[in-house]
């Protein structure tokens, strides 16, 4: 069955690894985990997780964490994304700094996801302080992404989101804004608060008070 992952069509690799997960066997966890770092196709990864998912964690979690360290760029973001479905907190200590800021924008995307699922409570300063090193970096979406990280993590994120409004980069100051406007009202589309986050920076220290102003 391993053999059928790397099969040139996406749809008996599909059901390749739908087989794998709906029969666990603590035999195929290394293939899959394998085949999740150059699986081309969405739809064969998401059910490669899936099937990841149905095994032991006690098999599956070891070779995930070890994956982490992987030199492939959509091994280390698979086994991440399949680390927060698991949920297993002994994961917790290989989500690393590096992989918080990993150069490569879905990996610190997953690590952010994963981080906030695996958090111990007493952990969860440090960790809204590691993401919020992360603030103002790059594209609406991503930065939509790492807003939601720090608002899962409570009353931990308030502190370092007015920190931040004091950094020197207005990306970062502007990017706090918004995610505590989205902190406030989940409502607001993230669009308009990034945007009303940049007109505040532009306009100064008042310009929050200005912006509010001009509202009216």
């Amino acid at each position: 069955m391993t053999k059928t992952l790397a099969h040139p069509r996406a749809s008996v690799r599909l059901r390749a690894a739908l087989a794998m997960g709906s029969r666990p066997d603590p035999d195929d966890v290394g293939s899959i985990v394998e085949r999740c770092a150059v699986e081309p196709d969405f739809y064969v990864r998401d059910m490669l997780t899936w099937a990841l998912t149905r095994h032991p964690a006690s098999v599956t979690v070891p070779l995930l964490v070890e994956e982490l360290g992987s030199d492939v760029a959509q091994g280390r973001s698979q086994a991440l994304h399949t680390l927060s479905k698991i949920g297993d907190g002994r994961a917790w200590r290989a989500i690393t700094r590096s992989l918080l800021s990993d150069a490569d924008v879905e990996v610190a995307r997953s690590a952010w996801r994963a981080a906030v699922v695996l958090v111990p409570d007493g952990e969860r300063g440090a960790l809204a302080a590691a993401l919020a090193t992360q603030l103002g970096r790059g594209e609406p979406n991503l930065q939509l992404s790492l807003s939601r990280a720090l608002i899962a993590l409570g009353d931990a994120a308030p502190p370092v989101l007015a920190a931040a409004r004091t950094s020197p980069v207005p990306e970062v100051r502007a990017h706090a804004i918004a995610t505590e406007r989205l902190w406030h009202d989940p409502d607001t589309g993230f669009d308009a608060a990034i945007d009303d986050a940049k007109r505040i920076v532009a306009l100064g220290p008042d310009g929050e008070e200005a912006l509010g102003r001009a509202d009216r």
